[in-house]
Formats: structure tokens, sequence, C-alpha cells
């Protein structure tokens, strides 16, 4: 694929991602195997609340092929075919659940050295499609998203973006919600190697007069331990610490407590991913 502006799902990806990526109030684990033949294999336990649910997924590749299943507690079989290269610079997604009949979708990817475009439909009579649009380069990119409702004929959604990065910053701004909310973020990197970083985000919602101010950081203790913190203006506190035991295989401790409201217990969460 070639090196252009991006998708518009990756508009204010990277600082949603160091303000939500690992924080979790529940207890997860999993674990992932390889085999020689290119298939993976990952388990995978989750306790939330009082509510216990696993799933295994199995992926294999078959050269631009990537087919993977996913089979969870409730006996539903999730199916996703990834084609990459069907056509030049073109990705097709295949998705579909076993037994809904009705959950079948496609998405077509293209990009492009100074464009994407993407389409997504589900496979049924009178569907919702989804289509967006990335202009400009990997440094600065202008988007936007909109979704329309076969059935109904009208417009779920629209949305525009806009999103600048260097090499040791990034900034977005998001007009969303049919125009009834705006989200601007900001992320700067501290180091060359990209672990430590500070983080802002601002959101608004215009209908309900709501603004939420966020703020967050990631610090690299060492190579293997690094730790990540966020507060808001609605007093909630967040902060995990998270640490390699063995390369590509996590343990995560997380918790959150209202600052506002401290004789609350605070919520922990715990996650345990290994891999070989």
């Amino acid at each position: 694929m070639s090196k252009g502006p991006g998708l518009f799902s990756d508009i204010g990806k990277k600082a949603k991602d160091l303000l939500t990526r690992d924080y979790t109030s529940d207890h997860k684990f999993s674990i992932s195997t390889y085999s020689a033949s290119g298939v993976a294999l990952t388990s995978t336990a989750l306790k939330k609340g009082g509510v216990h649910a696993a799933d295994v997924t199995t992926q294999y590749k078959y050269k631009n092929a990537v087919f993977d299943v996913k089979i969870d507690t409730d006996s539903s079989v999730l199916t996703t075919v990834t084609f990459t290269e069907i056509l030049p610079s073109t990705k097709a997604i295949v998705s579909f659940k076993v037994p809904d009949n009705s959950s079948g979708k496609l998405e077509v990817q293209y990009f492009h050295d100074h464009a994407t475009v993407t389409a997504t439909a589900a496979l049924k009579q009178n569907p919702l499609i989804d289509i967006t649009a990335t202009l400009g380069t990997p440094v600065i990119s202008f988007g936007a998203e909109a979704g329309y409702d076969t059935s109904s004929k009208t417009f779920t959604k629209y949305n525009l973006g806009l999103n600048v990065s260097k090499s040791d910053a990034s900034a977005s701004i998001i007009l969303g919600d049919k125009g009834d909310s705006i989200k601007s973020s900001y992320l700067h990197h501290l180091d060359e190697s990209k672990r430590s970083a500070v983080v802002g985000e601002a959101y608004r919602r215009f209908s309900t007069n709501q603004n939420t101010i966020t703020v967050g950081g990631l610090y690299a203790i060492d190579h293997s331990t690094s730790v990540k913190a966020k507060l808001n203006n609605h007093g909630t506190l967040g902060a995990l610490i998270q640490h390699e035991v063995m390369p590509k295989s996590l343990v995560t401790v997380s918790s959150e407590i209202d600052t506002k409201a401290l004789d609350k217990h605070p919520r922990f969460g715990l996650s345990l991913a290994l891999k070989p």
C-alpha cells in the first residue's frame, strides 16, 4: 500500500490510544500460540463484573489473504477475510457472523499517495452504507465521513476531521455527531523512541453544553516497564502500569478513581497477554 494520508479513522487516533488503550476495570487473560504452518491461535478469558466470557481466535495467512475466525461462549462464529492487493493499492475485507444471517459486511479500501477512500456496506437488502475520504499527505490530512441508511433514505452520520503530524507531535480536530460536537487533541512525544509522551484532549457537545477536558501522559520507567495516567475535569483519575515479562508478553494493572467521591472504592483491572 502507498504511504498516503491514512484512513479517516487514523485522525486523532494516536491521542485517543494514549488516553484509552489498556485502561480497563475488567480481568482479562489471553495466550497466543503460532504453528510452523503460519496458523496463529489466541485464547481469551474475560471477567467483567459478575459475567464471565471466553473466545478462541484463529488466524491463517495464505498469499494475499488473511483468514480470522473467532468463536465465543455464545456459540457465535465471526469470520473475517482480508484480501490485500486484489487490485493495485486496494484492500477488501469481508466479515460475517453465524448464526446472525444479517451480519455480513463488505469493506473496500483504496490507498493513494494523496488520497484514501473507503466504502462499507452491509450484505443485506437496504443496507447501511459508510463512506470515508481522506486527502493530503502523512504530514497533514483532511477527511470526511458519511453514513447513509438506504431503507429510510437518511444520513446516519457525517463528520469532518483535520490531522497534522510531525515526527515528535500530532494534532487533530474532529467535527462529529452531525455537527453537534467538536473534539481537538494534541500529543507530544518526549523522546526519540516515542515511549514517553504527554497528551491533551478537549471535547464539547453543543446540544447539551457539555465540556470534557482530559490530560494524560505516558512514561517509560525502563525498557520493559511503563506507566500511564489521565485526569479529566469531571474528577476521574486513571492510572496503569504495564510490564513486559518476556518479549511481546505483557502484564497490565490499571485503576480508576473518582476524586470527587473518594469514599467510593476505586475500580481495578488486570490484563495478562502471553505470546511466544
